[in-house]
């Protein structure tokens, strides 16, 4: 599987979570998985860790969101921004195989397909603050 589509996938199992407790993700994360054909046992473990991972650290990459916008909680932002500032977060913080500018890029272009007119500058925007 190519990077922007574990990108997508990961996107989509975070903004699935929203609708669940933390308890429940290990089960839909496998669950979710296991609906993607042809998904290597490599891709699998890779996603499976990544999203765990990013839910293991909501609270700290939450914070940072908060921080680069003015105006704005967690709980007005749009769930498919958020989740997809929440992944961009998990990788220039805590992932060192992703340059931050990459995550910034492919962030913006997921807003694009999945997010509102103003999405992709909204994300770029808190993304580049949390960069500095």
């Amino acid at each position: 599987m190519k990077r922007r589509e574990l990108r997508i996938n990961t996107f989509s199992m975070l903004y699935e979570s929203m609708f669940y407790e933390r308890e429940e993700m290990d089960d839909k994360v496998d669950l979710y998985l296991e609906n993607i054909a042809e998904l290597s046992e490599e891709d699998y473990k890779y996603l499976k860790t990544k999203v765990l991972d990013i839910l293991d650290k909501l609270d700290e990459i939450d914070k940072l969101i908060e921080a680069a916008t003015i105006g704005w909680t967690i709980d007005r932002m749009s769930k498919v921004d958020l989740s997809i500032m929440r992944l961009a977060t998990y990788e220039i913080k805590f992932d060192e195989d992703i340059p931050p500018l990459v995550a910034v890029d492919e962030a913006i272009e997921i807003a694009k397909i999945y997010g509102g007119d103003s999405s992709p500058s909204f994300v770029n925007g808190v993304l580049a603050k949390i960069i500095k």
